[in-house]
């Protein structure tokens, strides 16, 4: 058989350029980078909520800390980052055609479980406005969470919530919006969001959900006490970094939905962060940084530019107050940021 040849491009500046990044990502950060990331984590410790931290760059972990007896392959509530899950699920679900779209009318979906005297702005809500906290209604969190949490049916509970915006309005963080969300997704298939988790994700190595709260009526929490590994977290994470495609190459979730969740719809009040479909969307350190939340500290941030995904768990009640340990953990995530980010650096020739 005649052998075929190729006529060979010239190497530019730009070429190699990118292939210096390419055996970046396969060799790790150089010695100094790594030394840096390293000190940097052996200080993280005096943050006393943290427990565990897991660095990964291009699909690779190059840091990982356990702190005080914590392992990051032991089980951990991730509380309202599953927030990031459930989105996930619905994106899903939308895929496949189970629901019809982000459009697709509430009380449509959930016909049985509606307020006795349903207020008429119910109509408006749609599985977008759940998914990006703009339902309107009030809020089931914060101080309204242990009043909601007792009522004897948590679904009709939030939808009986008052008004305080029209749909689509301003963000208002709301746990019930996304409870909501699990039981569209267990009536609108017959199953429930843990199994629907279990085969939906069952492909991402290392993906497993340990355990997770129920409704009164058998509905899982949509949104909160939902436990798994940081390892776990992390490899849900990698999923959204690597466009929807998991390690071995399978489709689980559509490259469109990922783009539609980390599109910015409105604006957390607390932090001023832009808020996708389950995802808050701010700058960190410089870059672009996508991450989900679960009080008390619990982590996701995907770096897309630098293809770095690093989870972060914490006391689920940290001593000093959850926020301000939410902000260290932002301040932690821009130091290594810089640091990964120098290391990611092609170097400059000399004059």
């Amino acid at each position: 058989m005649p052998r075929t040849y190729h006529r060979r491009r010239p190497v530019t500046g730009g070429s190699l350029a990118a292939i210096g990044l390419m055996l970046l990502a396969l060799l790790g950060p150089p010695p100094q980078a790594a030394t840096d990331l390293n000190i940097l984590l052996d200080q993280a410790e005096q943050l006393r909520p943290l427990q565990t931290v897991i660095v990964a760059q291009g699909g690779r972990i190059i840091a990982e800390r356990g702190y005080r007896g914590h392992a990051t392959t032991e089980p951990t509530n991730i509380k309202s980052a599953s927030k990031s899950v459930i989105s996930a699920l619905v994106g899903i679900a939308i895929d496949k055609g189970i629901l019809e779209g982000t459009d697709q009318r509430v009380v449509d979906l959930l016909t049985n479980d509606l307020p006795a005297r349903p207020d008429p702005r119910l109509q408006d809500i749609t599985i977008g406005h759940l998914l990006s906290m703009q339902a309107g209604l009030g809020s089931t969190s914060g101080r309204n969470y242990g009043a909601w949490v007792a009522s004897r049916n948590w679904v009709r509970a939030a939808l009986a919530r008052p008004f305080e915006t029209e749909p689509g309005g301003p963000m208002i963080y709301s746990t019930g919006s996304t409870h909501l969300l699990s039981a569209i997704l267990t009536r609108s298939t017959g199953q429930s969001t843990l199994q629907l988790a279990r085969r939906w994700l069952g492909p991402l190595e290392h993906f497993e959900i340990t355990a997770w709260t129920r409704d009164p009526q058998g509905i899982y929490l949509g949104g909160n006490e939902m436990a798994m590994t940081p390892r776990s977290l992390l490899a849900f994470g990698e999923l959204y970094r690597r466009g929807g495609i998991t390690e071995t190459g399978e489709r689980v979730l559509s490259k469109a939905w990922i783009d539609a969740s980390w599109t910015p719809r409105t604006r957390s009040r607390y932090t001023g962060h832009g808020y996708g479909y389950g995802w808050f969307i701010p700058q960190l350190g410089g870059e672009d940084v996508r991450y989900g939340w679960g009080y008390g500290g619990q982590m996701v941030y995907v770096v897309p530019r630098l293809e770095m995904t690093v989870v972060m768990t914490s006391d689920t009640q940290p001593s000093g107050g959850a926020f301000g340990h939410r902000n260290a953990l932002h301040a932690l995530m821009s130091r290594i940021i810089d640091i990964t980010r120098s290391a990611s650096a092609p170097a400059t020739a000399a004059p």
